[in-house]
């Protein structure tokens, strides 16, 4: 009984012996199962981490941002067709005048049209980097704008101020480009349309009197033909016949007259002194102008600014 006692609590024995081990190998799942879901949490930890450091973060541009940028775009669209425009008359005047071709090549520095194409196409070259920088959010292009207007508004001032530094040699100036004009009255039209509307305007002939235009080889009383000793019908008190058909003829044979009679026929008085009035009395119309020019291009440099910094 005693044995077959100890040989039944051996085996019990040896089950209570084993029972530790056994918890330990039941427990060796559970406690591997835990310290893999710590490694694979710290995994995925990690990864949120790295993936941080490299998705980027979309901001979304707020409303004013957006507001700004397609009123750049407007801005600079409007200036780039008036570019195109002046642009566009500029060559269709050199093109209708024949100044393109080899032979007029020699005065194409002193045509008036070219004016048109060299304003033209630097404002049409700036808008357009306006534009496509505010539509692409291009900094070297809004960097190339706001460096293109800031220049040209530096040239504008640098130019004011030489006008007001300069302003007692304006009058000699102006009466050299006028002798220029009446010298070269017959050869070029944009010369011919710009005097003739400017003594119309002013009701005036000639620089100082209608006596300069003798200086003209086409109205020098010596040349050839029937405009000899002439002036421009725009230089008549009443250029018009009957009141309907332009009287071209009507200050032909003038200089051969007196004062007294040619007073009743054209304007005695020259344009330098009406002009210098007329733009004395223009002043305040001239400042606003520069003005409201400075504030435009204020208003497209703050807007391509404000565009950059939102890029930045």
């Amino acid at each position: 009984m005693a044995l077959s006692r100890a040989q039944q609590a051996r085996p019990c024995g040896e089950s209570t012996r084993l029972l530790p081990q056994a918890s330990k190998l039941l427990e060796l799942p559970y406690s591997s199962s835990d310290e893999d879901d710590g490694s694979m949490a710290g995994d995925l930890l990690t990864a949120e981490q790295d993936a941080g450091t490299w998705s980027p973060i979309s901001n979304k541009p707020s409303s004013f941002s957006r507001c700004v940028r397609y009123l750049a775009f407007c801005w600079n669209l409007l200036f780039l067709l008036l570019g195109l425009l002046a642009l566009a008359v500029g060559v269709w005047g050199l093109l209708a005048k024949g100044s393109l071709w080899g032979e007029r090549l020699a005065p194409l520095g002193s045509d008036p049209m070219l004016l048109f194409v060299l304003a033209g196409l630097g404002a049409s070259t700036v808008s357009l980097a306006g534009c496509l920088g505010a539509l692409r959010s291009s900094p070297c292009l809004l960097r190339f704008f706001v460096g293109a207007v800031l220049a040209f508004a530096g040239l504008e001032v640098l130019g004011g101020l030489l006008l007001l530094a300069a302003r007692h040699r304006l009058r000699d100036a102006l009466r050299d480009a006028l002798l220029l004009c009446i010298l070269r009255y017959q050869d070029e039209p944009d010369l011919r349309f710009l005097v003739d509307e400017v003594q119309r305007s002013l009701q005036c002939c000639g620089l100082g009197s209608y006596r300069d235009w003798e200086t003209n080889l086409y109205f020098n009383c010596s040349a050839p033909g029937v405009q000899a000793c002439s002036v421009p019908a725009s230089c008549c008190l009443d250029p018009w016949q009957n009141s309907t058909v332009a009287n071209t003829q009507c200050a032909f044979g003038v200089l051969r007259l007196g004062d007294v009679a040619a007073s009743g026929v054209v304007h005695l008085g020259g344009c330098v002194a009406q002009l210098s009035t007329w733009l004395r009395g223009q002043a305040g119309g001239i400042v606003a102008g520069a003005a409201v020019l400075v504030l435009v291009e204020a208003a497209g440099v703050l807007m391509a600014l404000k565009i950059l910094r939102d890029i930045d």
